[in-house]
């Protein structure tokens, strides 16, 4: 018999507020959380705006030890995990360690810290040769994407499989799908998914700037983030984390665990096309929504909110719209579809679990968040984008969806615990 695969814990670090409550009151209310960026002098770059998180490390509950060993991303991951493993109401010192995992994702790792100590051990770039005594301690773990997960597994004494997930923007619908396939198969009874992103630095806004990809509309950065509507102009870098706890769903109800639903599919392709162009046919991102549907055993015509990918480029919006409707038919036009990214912005490969993070929630409170900022319809993008404003409606199955550079195409289905066939 195929294993289910529940979700027992949310937490979240995001724009706007620390912690699940603080990120679902966000995105029921439709308020934005971007502003002009205030980590650094943001002067000369096209697009100054970002939505930052609020985040004090102590505040948070972090050691001096953690914080002078992690990365701002790692920072963020720990405190989502302390958040959704308290919220599963899990004692881990009573789990078999070599039955839980750990699976999590991050688009540009330890980003911040490496540029910030290059900054230093270059003297400001004024010497070719760098002087290493100047680096802080523990530089070493910046430079190594697997410090996410190994430091979260540390943290937890996760024994089973321990992997960071590195697929661009979908890292974080990737790896809470390797985490699926990672209890569905048997390999773990519980996983620390999910995926974060600390990317708001001089040089991460330099390469988006170079190929025009986020919104220069400096002077309004709260209507900055524009996903569908006909006057986008780019995307708004964001950064957080989120983490859920996946645990065998006879697993969680052994133990009384609250079971918020179930991760019941997911899929990824990649188009073999551009490192950041999209096919205008949506056919590789249609081919994952339709491979977890599969998974899942459900029909298109079963969603009932699609949690899209929602750049506000152009190419990713009609790519998306063009694949939804591909897939699902002529439910796609009887189906809501949002993007939170509209007042949380795109934390690149932490967003996707972040979204999950939303989708959980959604079907938590049976609310679909809206889209805002949208005004002006594109004749391209002709769906029901939720605009500004949530809305009430019975959510028994969601499909989340992203699109990353490189040509990722990833889907992942949520579903209300229900009867099914193994």
């Amino acid at each position: 018999m195929t294993r289910r695969v529940a979700v027992t814990g949310i937490g979240v670090v995001a724009p706007g507020g620390i912690g699940a409550d603080a990120f679902w009151d966000l995105l029921a209310n439709g308020r934005t959380a971007t502003r002009g960026i205030t980590f650094f002098d943001p002067a000369g770059l096209r697009s100054r705006i970002a939505a930052e998180c609020d985040f004090d490390p102590v505040a948070a509950g972090l050691s001096e030890e953690q914080i002078q060993r992690c990365d701002r991303y790692i920072q963020f991951a720990l405190v989502a995990g302390e958040e959704a493993v308290r919220d599963a109401g899990l004692d881990l010192t009573r789990v078999n360690p070599w039955r839980v995992a750990v699976s999590l994702g991050t688009a540009v790792g330890g980003t911040t810290r490496l540029e910030s100590d290059y900054v230093l051990v270059s003297h400001h770039g004024e010497r070719w040769e760098v002087d290493h005594e100047r680096a802080r301690p523990h530089l070493e773990r910046a430079f190594t994407p697997s410090t996410l997960a190994s430091t979260v597994a540390e943290r937890f004494g996760a024994r089973g499989p321990v992997q960071t997930v590195s697929t661009g923007c979908t890292s974080g619908l990737d790896a809470v799908g390797y985490a699926l396939y990672t209890v569905q198969e048997g390999r773990a009874d519980i996983c620390i998914a999910g995926a974060s992103d600390s990317p708001i630095s001089p040089i991460t806004m330099a390469c988006f700037d170079a190929i025009k990809a986020t919104s220069p509309n400096n002077d309004d950065p709260e209507h900055a983030s524009r996903p569908f509507d006909n006057d986008r102009d780019g995307f708004v870098m964001g950064e957080g984390g989120a983490v859920l706890v996946l645990e065998e769903l006879e697993h969680a109800r052994a133990r009384g665990a609250r079971v918020y639903c179930e991760l019941s599919g997911y899929a990824t392709f990649g188009n073999a096309y551009h490192m950041t162009g999209l096919t205008s046919e949506g056919v590789e991102m249609a081919r994952a929504i339709e491979q977890a549907l599969d998974h899942a055993r459900l029909d298109g015509s079963a969603i009932d909110y699609v949690n899209a990918h929602g750049s506000g480029t152009r190419q990713n919006d009609r790519h998306e719209t063009a694949a939804v409707k591909r897939a699902l038919g002529h439910h796609a036009y009887e189906t809501p579809m949002s993007s939170i990214k509209s007042m949380v912005g795109h934390s690149l490969g932490a967003i996707g679990a972040i979204e999950v993070a939303a989708c959980v929630l959604a079907m938590a409170h049976q609310v679909v968040p809206p889209t805002a900022n949208y005004e002006t319809p594109d004749p391209e993008c002709d769906l029901d984008y939720v605009p500004r404003v949530a809305r009430e409606r019975r959510l028994d199955a969601v499909l989340s969806v992203g699109s990353g550079f490189g040509g990722f195409q990833s889907a992942v289905i949520l579903t209300r615990p229900r009867e099914r066939s193994s």
